[in-house]
């Protein structure tokens, strides 16, 4: 299986289309947020992880995301992944990121112990209203 994207969004909806088909509608995808108030805050960003399997493929697997900061592990995520062969699938990946001050964690994506996908989260100052 391999990881087709992996994004942080707001929301994901999915809809039928001809073929048969689906479309993703993925909306607020985004790679920083303003901090919900003043540093030390916890935020819960919503990482979608879509994947594919080939059809030759088995379709079972582990997702694990390792949330970094530094270098250092902050948060890790790991759920089991079964796609039908020749499919595509997604997961939603949530963690509680403890921030003490503003920076980047870095997400980093993988299936089984295949190829490491990172994506970075920036979290900034709250903005004043």
């Amino acid at each position: 299986m391999d990881i087709v994207a992996a994004v942080f969004i707001e929301n994901i909806e999915l809809r039928p289309a001809p073929g048969p088909s689906t479309r993703i509608d993925l909306t607020g995808v985004h790679f920083s947020m303003a901090a919900p108030s003043p540093a030390p805050v916890t935020v819960e960003p919503h990482l979608v992880v879509l994947v594919r399997c080939a059809p030759d493929e088995v379709g079972t697997g582990a997702l694990e995301t390792v949330y970094e900061r530094d270098g250092e592990q902050i948060a890790r995520n790991v759920q089991p992944l079964t796609v039908e062969p020749g499919k595509f699938a997604y997961r939603l990946v949530k963690a509680e990121l403890e921030f003490d001050d503003y920076g980047t964690v870095e997400a980093k994506v993988r299936i089984d112990l295949g190829t490491v996908v990172t994506v970075p989260f920036t979290l900034l100052a709250p903005v004043e209203a």
